[in-house]
């Protein structure tokens, strides 16, 4: 039903794609592979009109079709959920979801039967959205599915799914896959982009894997492990679980007691919360995305005030203080929208490195910035961190997405925190640099990838008696990562478990609010 072939894309200095063959038959999850800077988003944007290239050609049903727009793709049944939202903040639910289709009352929008549908669509995949909400009172996995619901709304034939089970336990992927087989059995074919290697194994029907813009392998799901994957990617072996060593936990460095937190719509999004986060070790927090995660790192972080309770960092009491305050007193915090809350887009490499201190001392002479100290403090940290950047005076929203990342952490942990908040701290970043954050967490002593570095630089400070608190959506980094586990529910704790003895399946259900079994 659709054929790609020899699509070649070309950037100033980069070539996106070289060359790619790609097909999908009717009834197939034909899933695509590779690390962030692959070619993948970038092949698929080509499919659905927002790229033109600049060779090959794209048949869909046999027939060469021209693709300028995302309306020209949508004609010929094919729609696709973006790992970069394509929403208005401003606007609802159903307004964005109805944004481009014609209305049954002609000139006046009838929101009331696309609200209908939604509610539909939101009951039938599992997906739960309120239509009448803003995009902007979100977080960032209820615009995922809104993302979700706007693709399936469409009833596309074709559908282009990047990264869509981030926001689901594993109960509801299970779910979600269900469905999809539904559709493959309806004759629809899906596109599936994933990071989550078990997913791409239990959903697949081929793997295509790219690889600096080339497809590196084409393979059946039969006989495919995650190893041989990971290595199709990376071009090297990789480890897919970091090795942690045990912890050896000391004083409680973060300290919240009842906290009870609003959200934006008002509702209770906190709910008399209590934790403890003691040196050398991560907690993390496991749990399906809107149920309290953001609202518990901003007001940690001091960007949002706290109902009642009480928040102590490294022994000071910080509920309420402003941000300044809260890092004077041993805080570092890598946000979840890493272009919207950690990084400057506009700015460059060691600008962005420099966002927190430089008012220092260290940076200035006579009142103005000592840019020696600077390019020796940024290439420091660019060097230790292994940002992949041309330059410290490269703009930071060209990099890729694991690079952005890195710069963030190096910002956040050159300091030596006493406590680190990392919310979703490889989400987006390839498998290669997950492992690499992943390990940097773990262990300072290996030269790792992107996503290993993040991971590993947890475990570093970890190890160097930082208190992490780690929250995070994907269960593999959970259960790679913390010392142990806090399932969130609507803004409670529903148990705290140990990741050595705890199942997927214990948690999974946690997350869905099913209490713990008591002996």
């Amino acid at each position: 039903m659709l054929e790609m072939k020899g699509i070649t894309k070309r950037f100033p200095g980069v070539i996106a794609n070289y060359r790619v063959d790609f097909d999908v038959y009717p009834g197939e999850v034909h899933t695509l592979l590779g690390e962030n800077g692959a070619g993948k988003s970038t092949l698929m944007k080509v499919l659905y009109g927002l790229y033109p290239a600049d060779e090959g050609t794209v048949l869909v049903d046999g027939a060469e079709v021209v693709l300028e727009s995302p309306n020209d793709a949508i004609e010929h049944g094919i729609g696709m959920v973006h790992q970069h939202f394509m929403l208005v903040p401003t606007l609802t639910v159903a307004e964005n979801v109805s944004l481009g289709l014609k209305s049954s009352r002609g000139f006046l929008t009838d929101l009331a039967a696309v609200s209908q549908k939604i509610d539909e669509l939101s009951s039938q995949y599992g997906l739960d959205i309120d239509p009448s909400a803003y995009i902007w009172q979100l977080s960032v996995g209820e615009r995922q599915r809104v993302e979700i619901i706007k693709a399936l709304y469409r009833d596309a034939r074709i559908l282009i799914l990047d990264e869509p089970t981030a926001v689901l336990t594993p109960q509801e992927v299970d779910q979600l896959f269900v469905t999809l087989r539904k559709l493959t059995d309806d004759g629809r074919g899906l596109i599936f982009i994933s990071h989550k290697l078990h997913e791409v194994l239990a959903l697949s029907t081929r793997i295509t894997v790219l690889r600096l813009g080339e497809v590196t392998g084409q393979i059946p799901v039969e006989g495919a492990t995650r190893e041989s994957l990971a290595t199709m990617m990376v071009g090297r072996s990789v480890k897919l679980k970091p090795d942690k060593l045990p912890s050896e936990p000391g004083e409680v460095e973060l300290d919240i007691s009842d906290l009870t937190v609003m959200g934006d719509r008002g509702l209770v999004a906190i709910d008399n919360l209590s934790l403890e986060v003691r040196r050398g070790e991560i907690l993390g927090i496991a749990g399906v995305s809107g149920n309290g995660q953001r609202e518990l790192a901003e007001t940690i972080a001091g960007l949002r005030k706290a109902e009642s309770g009480s928040i102590t960092v490294g022994g000071v009491d910080v509920t309420g203080a402003h941000p300044k305050t809260v890092r004077k007193a041993g805080l570092a915090y890598v946000p979840e929208e890493r272009m919207r809350e950690g990084a400057i887009a506009g700015f460059n490499v060691w600008e962005n490195l420099l966002l927190i201190d430089h008012g220092s001392k260290d940076f200035l002479r006579r009142g103005l910035f000592d840019f020696g100290a600077i390019t020796d403090y940024a290439q420091g940290l660019v060097e230790a961190f292994d940002v992949r950047t041309p330059s410290i005076d490269t703009p930071c929203g060209s990099l890729s997405g694991g690079n952005i990342q890195k710069v963030i952490m190096a910002r956040e942990l050159s300091s030596s925190p006493t406590v680190l908040v990392a919310s979703q701290p490889t989400r987006g970043v390839d498998i290669g640099a997950a492992e690499y954050i992943h390990r940097r967490l773990i262990d300072k002593r290996n030269v790792l990838t992107d996503a290993e570095f993040i991971q590993a630089k947890l475990i570093e400070h970890r190890n160097a008696c930082t208190a992490i608190l780690m929250i995070s959506e994907d269960l593999d980094e959970v259960f790679g990562l913390a010392d142990r586990i806090a399932v969130l529910y609507e803004g409670r704790i529903m148990d705290i478990v140990d990741p050595d003895t705890a199942t997927r399946e214990q948690v999974g259900l946690l997350m869905a609010g099913v209490e713990p079994e008591t002996n």
